[in-house]
């Protein structure tokens, strides 16, 4: 194992921490404000999830170095997730509303 692949994931695993400290700096902001669920803490909340489930299969998993049609799959998979999740979330404040 090189120590220019160890230096890799260490910037990675720090990327990964800084992501969950943000959302949980931002879910702590946000909970001193106000009761009611908020758009942007929720779509934030799905974005920084998703983003980070892009960055773990291409680091953690090796799906960086492997076929086109295989990172091409992932990307899709996971935006068919976030349209799933935003889709139904905005559909369920439209019917609660």
């Amino acid at each position: 194992m090189s120590s220019a692949f160890n230096t890799r994931l260490l910037a990675v695993w720090l990327l990964l921490s800084s992501m969950t400290l943000a959302y949980a700096w931002l879910d702590h902001s946000a909970d001193d404000e106000m009761i009611r669920p908020s758009a942007v803490v929720t779509v934030s909340a799905i974005a920084i999830a998703l983003l980070k489930v892009r960055i773990i299969f291409r680091e953690f998993m090796e799906v960086r170095h492997a076929p086109a049609l295989l990172c091409r799959l992932t990307d899709a998979w996971v935006l068919l997730i976030a349209v799933c999740l935003l889709g139904s979330y905005f559909l369920g404040m439209t019917i609660v509303n």
